[in-house]
């Protein structure tokens, strides 16, 4: 076994990877940029070196920058995570000729299944079929056009080289297809560092089921159960659970012989997963990915498996200690999501912002795994996941009212999170009933009552900023806590990268925009970076139409007009960065 491994990568992921290490007696390397300087995982870990930078690419997607930790700490192996270079064969490559062990599969399995054009390829040769889509890179939004022609719309453009959702957009018509293009195209050179997409036949009505695997270097493959993700918003998850529920036994077996198949197919080594569709009682080939999925919990839960503690066994040489008959599933898991998002309305905004207060669940069966404590800062520049709520359930329905339960007692305040959502979602009948689908939450779910506290605190008559204090009373003997909004000592901030003046939210607008409403001032509801403008001064705008796209949090957001009229004043430029109440145009 190793004497001290490295993370490469930040967050609950890397808190997750620090305490296995621990468990196992292997000394932890953290690295950090200057936002997380003094962030959980660094704090946990036995050693941490500076990487420099904010962003991901200035720090966590440096590769030079790495490589001198990995030397100057004399790390034996590195685990990456997930997201940044879990999938990058070229960063696996460059660890492996230092004769620095990577924890997870060989290059050339991530250069096969990275690129999910060869992908898709090397399913067929196993004889595993995926969903109709093309073998071709885009290279003119033409063959878009042509794709939806032949296979009617809507259309999925997709990273080849990223997973998540990332750089993921859905087209309804031809009219859609450049603006979806280039977005797409953005969001996956943001995080995955290769713009490169291609095209799928997006499903109507699917599941999200994926298998578990894990293959050692002597030959063994096995599937550790199925997963269901199938609540989703932007095609990213919310809530996953295994068992995958109301899947025939047959079918379920039959996905995971071929997920195997495919892993075998690739020489696969370390722990993946084989992601399906599955819609009508059949199945389609998705993906491979080849890492740590987020959702990896609700398998150990079901299990009984340290899959963290698998990866570092088998990327030391040892062989699997248990065969395909040896797996034994009990119970039923679920895990929540966190992330700093508003759900309100179903516009999931993104909610980056320091942490007042973090109190996590307890219980039995209940496991809280997070990248964050009291005080931290969730930053604009990275991924917006907060933790990860996990519960088991000797069944699916006990799991839900467990889940329900983790959740209502879980206070994170300071911040919006996706904990309105997930309430709703477990609270519906379609999701009892296994009635939902990857599309569900987006086109089904209620969510104008998932309210989340603001990001932006209130203000009262004189626009002084207001903050939450819990007091706990007594009424004849009974205690009550009761929630007061009090005058901060601190005066709200003004100005801005742009010299706009920052003003505090009030309340909730349509659109993604924040502006007061029925006034001509254009605001942003979040931090961020100005990624795109979509008019110019003079321009005659509609009620409703996006202004410019702002990114949060690697997610791309129109900022939509209010009112109707014509742009007057542009206040910022492609390239800046923007805070919450910050002014980007104003219409006359």
């Amino acid at each position: 076994m190793f004497s001290k491994v490295l993370i490469a990568n930040r967050g609950e992921i890397a808190v997750r990877v620090i305490r296995a290490c621990r468990e196992l007696a292997i000394s932890s390397v953290a690295v950090y940029s200057e936002l997380d300087r003094d962030a959980l995982h660094v704090r946990l870990a036995d050693e941490a070196y500076a990487l420099g930078g904010q962003t991901a690419a200035e720090s966590y997607l440096n590769t030079g920058a790495i490589l001198d930790a990995i030397e100057r700490s004399r790390a034996e192996a590195v685990h990456p995570g997930y997201g940044f270079f879990s999938e990058n064969a070229d960063f696996a490559r460059s660890i492996t000729e230092r004769g620095v062990t990577f924890i997870g599969p060989p290059p050339e399995a991530i250069e096969v299944m990275g690129d999910k054009i060869s992908a898709r390829l090397a399913a067929e040769r196993v004889g595993v079929s995926g969903v109709p889509g093309t073998t071709d890179l885009i290279e003119d939004p033409q063959q878009v056009r042509d794709f939806g022609a032949e296979y009617g719309y809507p259309v999925a453009i997709k990273a080849a080289y990223g997973g998540g959702g990332r750089g993921m957009k859905v087209v309804a018509d031809a009219d859609s297809v450049e603006a979806a293009l280039e977005s797409a195209r953005r969001e996956a050179a943001a995080y995955f560092g290769r713009d490169e997409c291609y095209l799928e036949k997006y499903l109507t009505r699917p599941r999200h089921v994926e298998i578990q695997v894990l293959a050692d270097t002597h030959g063994n493959c096995v599937y550790v159960g199925d997963r269901d993700c199938s609540a989703q918003r932007r095609h990213q998850k919310l809530i996953e659970e295994a068992p995958a529920p109301g899947i025939p036994a047959e079918i379920r077996k039959a996905m995971g012989e071929a997920a195997v198949s495919v892993a075998a197919g690739c020489n696969y080594v370390s722990a993946g997963t084989v992601e399906f569709l599955y819609e009508a009682d059949r199945y389609y080939y998705l993906e491979m990915n080849t890492r740590l999925q987020v959702e990896h919990p609700v398998t150990e839960m079901v299990s009984g498996l340290d899959l963290v503690e698998q990866q570092l066994r088998i990327a030391a040489g040892e062989e699997l200690a248990f065969g395909q008959d040896d797996i034994e599933l009990s119970g039923h898991a679920i895990e929540c999501r966190l992330n700093a998002e508003d759900p309100a309305g179903g516009r999931f905004l993104p909610s980056p912002g320091k942490i007042s207060k973090l109190h996590s669940p307890g219980g039995f069966g209940t496991r809280w795994d997070g990248g964050y404590e009291t005080d931290d800062e969730v930053s604009q520049y990275y991924d917006n996941l907060v933790g990860k709520l996990v519960v088991w359930g000797h069944d699916r329905d006990a799991a839900i009212r467990r889940m329900i339960r983790a959740l209502e007692e879980t206070d994170i305040q300071g911040i919006s999170t996706t904990i309105p959502a997930d309430l709703a979602v477990l609270r519906h009948p379609d999701f009892a009933s296994v009635q939902h689908s990857t599309k569900w939450v987006e086109e089904v779910l209620d969510l104008s009552d998932a309210t989340s506290e603001p990001a932006s605190p209130p203000t009262d008559e004189d626009g002084k900023d207001l903050e939450r204090r819990d007091v706990d009373v007594e009424v004849n003997g009974k205690r009550y806590t009761v929630s007061v909004w009090v005058p901060r000592q601190v005066p709200a901030s003004t100005g801005g990268p742009t010299g706009a003046v920052r003003r505090p939210r009030r309340g909730s607008s349509t659109g993604t925009s924040a502006a007061i409403s029925g006034s001509g001032t254009v605001t942003v509801p979040m931090q961020g970076t100005i990624v795109k403008l979509l008019v110019a001064e003079g321009d005659s705008v509609e009620a409703g139409e996006a202004v410019c796209v702002l990114e949060a949090m690697k997610m791309e957001n129109n900022i939509n007009a209010e009112v109707a009229g014509t742009v007057k004043e542009i206040k910022v430029s492609a390239g800046d960065s923007v805070g919450s109440g910050d002014v980007v145009c104003v219409i006359e």
